[in-house]
């Protein structure tokens, strides 16, 4: 285990991190909006689920392997452009009106597995975590997967609080808006507008 002074330390970081903008803390903005608290918080944990992915790999060597090969990550990035895309026209073609006459209410699962892939898809989480874990990592402690592991679990900490809170604020003022049709058309083309944006942000993203 990392030293408390370098886990705190560590934890700090990752909240101000969790707090700039970026495609994640964006995404649970958006799908907080549009689909409620729930649904907001389901993204959330899918994301922190990813991170245990990502942080796995770290202290197995894995993310290094991707890191060094051009394919990989050509592929993770194309398939997370790809969902964003999908996302993005799910968006735009949302219906307007009451809530209760929409069609497929966001449930639990569908949007914990959207926060999943759209972690996991992203090849820049895996190349950041195995940038920015080992340099809390002290050598001098050994069990250098077990720091790391430490380490990934309070990143997932920090997130789960930010984007939590970025969530519940989110559903608060979507909850308003999805009080106007032309609101919810404009939360929607928005939102649609966005993931367009990430995906090409991450299709055209270099290592």
């Amino acid at each position: 285990m990392p030293a408390l002074d370098t886990l705190a330390a560590f934890f700090g970081v990752s909240v101000l991190l969790c707090l700039s903008p970026g495609p994640d803390n964006v995404f649970v903005l958006f799908q907080s909006a549009l689909n409620g608290r729930k649904a907001g918080l389901s993204v959330v944990l899918g994301l922190c689920s990813g991170l245990l992915v990502h942080t796995a790999a770290v202290a197995l060597g894995l993310a290094a392997i991707v890191a060094a090969s051009e394919t990989a990550f050509t592929v993770l990035k194309l398939a997370g452009a790809a969902y964003l895309v999908w996302l993005a026209w799910q968006a735009f073609r949302a219906p307007v009106g009451p809530l209760s006459a929409q069609a497929e209410p966001a449930s639990f699962g569908r949007m914990y597995l959207r926060g999943v892939v759209m972690n996991l898809s992203n090849p820049k989480v895996t190349i950041f975590f195995l940038a920015f874990l080992p340099q809390f990592v002290d050598r001098t402690q050994g069990g250098t997967a077990l720091q790391v592991l430490w380490l990934g679990a309070a990143f997932m900490v920090a997130t789960l609080l930010t984007f939590g809170a970025i969530a519940v604020f989110a559903a608060t003022f979507g909850q308003a808006l999805q009080r106007s049709t032309r609101a919810q058309r404009v939360l929607n083309w928005g939102a649609g507008t966005v993931f367009l944006g990430l995906a090409a942000r991450l299709a055209i993203s270099q290592r």
